[in-house]
């Protein structure tokens, strides 16, 4: 499944994916904030490539390389928490970072993600790391809608556990920006 938009291509990862996937996932916020291993090798590049066949195989999770041109920028995906909700997660390479594109794509994904023809989800839920910022500005843009303070909810790639901020997002919300009381501090 392929998805496009004005500057971006999101389709599956692919084996000549690994190289970019491994420097990409060498970035300390990356592995501080995300779910990948610590440190990072080139093995599980390569694993985390067979692993999203096998997701989208059997319909747990729907993950796409974001492609800006020829070059590898991020990942995103939606994973199925079951009873129509799903969890959307993200990562953009360094370089990537602050162009819009992860908000583009991400615009992409949920309307796949709420579509008939895509998950047919009704309720996506976005989690991160108290303190990423990044992650939750995205989310605020994307009309997500800030729900709360999860205690020690999320484990990254090396077992640390943190306390997780909480927001969703329903077919029927407005996706405008909203107030999140957290980034206003």
């Amino acid at each position: 499944m392929t998805l496009r938009t004005a500057r971006l291509e999101l389709s599956p990862p692919r084996e000549g994916d690994a190289d970019a996937i491994f420097a990409a996932c060498q970035d300390e916020r990356l592995q501080r904030y995300t779910t990948v291993p610590s440190p990072y090798t080139r093995e599980h590049a390569e694993g985390f490539i067979e692993k999203s066949r096998g997701w989208w195989e059997s319909g747990s999770e729907a993950t796409w390389a974001i492609r800006d041109g020829d070059t590898l920028v991020g990942m995103i995906g939606l994973h199925r928490l079951g009873d129509g909700a799903g969890e959307i997660g993200y990562w953009m390479a360094a370089p990537a970072r602050g162009r819009g594109l992860l908000t583009e794509a991400a615009h992409a994904v949920i309307d796949w993600g709420f579509s008939p023809d895509g998950l047919a989800l009704k309720r996506i839920e976005w989690r991160a790391v108290v303190g990423n910022t990044a992650s939750a500005r995205a989310a605020r843009t994307l009309g997500f809608r800030f729900e709360g303070t999860l205690r020690q909810a999320l484990a990254n790639g090396a077992g640390v556990r943190d306390d997780g901020w909480i927001a969703g997002l329903l077919p029927s919300d407005d996706r405008t920006a909203q107030h999140w009381p957290p980034l206003e501090i």
